[in-house]
């Protein structure tokens, strides 16, 4: 069974453009879904920008670090 990890995201608005509430499901195999709560629709990471990217980014980051520092204590 994959795990899921889900984590939401409210950016706010910034000039012309309107605020964005995004939920972000990265799972452990790899996968990563991008679901906007206002329309329900999925979203790809090249469409993020801002501060969505930004978030998307570190997010990513703190999941490889943990997944080597798991892979280093399984086969240390």
């Amino acid at each position: 069974m994959v795990n899921c990890e889900h984590l939401r995201y409210l950016e706010p608005p910034r000039g012309p453009k309107p605020s964005r509430d995004l939920t972000f499901k990265f799972y452990d195999d790899g996968k990563l879904v991008i679901i906007d709560n206002d329309t329900g629709n999925t979203m790809n990471p090249r469409e993020l920008s801002g501060g969505s990217y930004d978030f998307y980014v570190r997010q990513r980051i703190r999941l490889i670090k943990r997944n080597l520092a798991e892979k280093i204590v399984k086969y240390a």
